[in-house]
């Protein structure tokens, strides 16, 4: 196949290497570990897509941008990688940062392929430049609300902070629970302490408590001071954001790391190349790599067929979205306009409710499948 002509903003004109913007949280306030899973997986994907032959014969490179989860910081790194010259952006795990993100990028033109955020409206208004491998915010916490009702849980508290996407997460429950006999009592945790929180869930007398907070912190002091609290023994914790998936979680808490639920985006048993990617991971990571680590590896798989098949000219790459099909570590990959969604979405990654085993916390149990 030959190769489409460049634009003049598309790609370095030095013929060398094809470059990919990928935008990552590496330093806090940002969710390292998250990064750096998202980072292995990008970087393991390059790496293999180079072994075998590159773009048309150039190599593809990384173009790393640390985001601190920080809306300003990413967006002048997208300002900042458009200029140089990139094909496409990958990546970003921070919903409201990706927002950010996508913002501008559908402002210069320029591909972005979201790894990791789930926000709904990831854009203000629909947009042909943007793509989305995660699911969305409503799907995967509608799947997640669909687990604590069926397990039994009717008085639901959230300890939350100020955030669109802790907001929008609250909002999802409410409206997914209330019509089938839910109530959702929501804690501002601007003006409470981890023990006002313990004496809210008895005042509330709820049976379960979901974090919609920060990590490590309060999320790690919350979970500290429930478990302590013998008025609270038998109230189950949540985290429908995942917190629990990450190494940190069970370093910072021990035993008192298990049993709280979280969603999770892998298939219930990995094909051929999601098995093989994960033995890669685990090598680079040196530890179980999260689902985090799969979308990063899935976003270069997907760009890199776009790039083979269309070239580097970026409208030609926003243009190809609906025409993607892949096969990636958790599924083929293809994308659809979805109602209420602003931009092109796999439509769907698949959705676990999963906890670590109070036996093992090293241990992942499957509680629920969406």
């Amino acid at each position: 196949m030959n190769t489409p002509p460049l634009s003049p903003a598309a790609a370095r004109t030095d013929g060398s290497s094809v470059q990919i913007g990928a935008l990552v949280p590496l330093t806090r306030p940002g969710w390292v570990e998250a990064g750096h899973h998202l980072l292995a997986g990008l970087e393991l994907a390059v790496r293999e897509v180079n072994d075998t032959g590159g773009i048309v014969g150039r190599p593809l490179e990384l173009v790393v941008r640390d985001t601190a989860a920080d809306p300003q910081r990413a967006a002048a790194a997208v300002d900042e990688l458009a200029r140089l010259g990139v094909a496409a952006l990958a990546g970003e795990y921070h919903s409201v940062v990706a927002r950010a993100a996508a913002g501008r990028a559908d402002a210069l033109g320029l591909p972005f392929l979201c790894s990791s955020a789930v926000l709904d409206a990831l854009t203000e208004q629909p947009t042909e430049w943007v793509a989305r491998l995660a699911p969305a915010q409503s799907r995967g916490w509608q799947t997640y609300a669909d687990f604590l009702l069926g397990a039994g849980h009717s008085r639901i508290v959230v300890a939350a902070q100020p955030s669109v996407y802790w907001a929008s997460g609250a909002r999802i429950l409410r409206d997914h629970l209330a019509p089938r006999g839910g109530t959702v009592i929501e804690l501002d945790m601007r003006t409470l302490s981890p023990t006002a929180v313990c004496d809210a869930l008895v005042g509330h007398r709820a049976t379960a408590l979901l974090l919609l907070v920060g990590h490590p912190e309060p999320a790690v002091s919350i979970v500290k001071s429930v478990r302590r609290d013998q008025r609270l023994a038998e109230i189950m914790i949540g985290a429908p954001a995942g917190q629990p998936e990450f190494a940190e979680w069970a370093t910072l808490l021990g035993d008192d790391s298990a049993a709280i639920p979280f969603l999770r985006y892998l298939p219930e048993r990995l094909s051929p190349l999601g098995a093989r990617v994960e033995t890669s991971l685990r090598e680079r990571l040196a530890e179980t790599p999260s689902f985090v680590a799969f979308e990063g590896y899935d976003t270069v798989a997907v760009l890199a067929e776009v790039l083979r098949s269309h070239g580097v000219d970026r409208a030609r790459t926003a243009e190809s979205w609906p025409r993607v099909v892949v096969e990636g570590t958790r599924g083929k990959i293809q994308f659809s306009r979805t109602p209420g969604i602003s931009v092109w979405q796999w439509a769907w990654a698949p959705i676990q409710v999963v906890d670590r085993d109070p036996a093992d916390p090293d241990r992942f149990r499957i509680l629920h499948v969406g």
